[in-house]
């Protein structure tokens, strides 16, 4: 194992490389503490979350349990294997369809979600905006939500078809937003996403994030090569 100054991690090698043995492998890593892990296209990523996006997701969680209810299922940093090359993402949120249940290895798939939230980090921001938009697509997640606080707005995709997601919705924190009915895996009457997302964010005043030291900021290991 070869540690770069860049924080790069290079694990290399024998056999075919799948989910399970990656993740098998990192349990066996000295992960730090307060650290989220998750595998985006065989690589490896391990990102410190900072108090300001915690305080994003707790926000973004109440908005979602007073609109559908504090006993509705929304799991947070929970390994959801998705469509693609070696792609096991833990969103920040996801809202699961009412009446889903894990499967034989006791995970929900990403057939089971309804709803991604992901809050941008700055050393996660491509997988964000590129890899798991197009994986969740593939996997017909009705709505991908994406909160940047680096440029203080909202990104909203809907409408999945063909690997992409055909609507997307940009909000500036805090302005009021078109109401939303795209969640076809949720049962009769909860149809909308919760109105501070795509109303009046509770985020308006904000202060948004601390910046870190580059070196502190993320933590990246590329998997085995096949």
């Amino acid at each position: 194992m070869t540690v770069e100054p860049a924080g790069r991690i290079e694990m290399t090698g024998s056999g075919e490389t799948t989910l399970d043995g990656l993740f098998e492998r990192l349990e066996r890593m000295p992960v730090p503490e307060g650290y989220k892990v998750e595998i985006v296209e065989g690589s490896v990523f391990m990102t410190p979350q900072c108090w300001t996006h915690w305080d994003i997701i707790r926000k973004v969680l109440r908005q979602l349990e007073d609109r559908f209810g504090p006993d509705t299922e929304i799991i947070s940093d929970v390994r959801i294997d998705s469509p693609g090359r070696l792609n096991g993402f833990a969103p920040d949120l996801a809202k699961i369809v009412d009446g889903a249940e894990p499967g034989a290895h006791g995970r929900f798939s990403a057939e089971d979600v309804e709803l991604v939230v992901e809050v941008v980090s700055r050393s996660t921001a491509a997988n964000d905006y590129g890899p798991k938009p197009a994986a969740y697509a593939t996997a017909g997640v009705p709505a991908y939500l994406v909160v940047d606080p680096y440029t203080a707005r909202c990104r909203l995709f809907t409408h999945p078809k063909d690997g992409g997601y055909r609507s997307e919705l940009t909000t500036d924190f805090g302005e009021p937003g078109e109401d939303h009915r795209h969640l076809r895996r949720a049962h009769p009457g909860h149809g909308r996403l919760p109105p501070g997302l795509t109303g009046r964010a509770r985020t308006d005043h904000h202060p948004g994030p601390r910046p870190l030291p580059a070196a502190q900021d993320s933590r990246r290991a590329t998997s085995v090569a096949q």
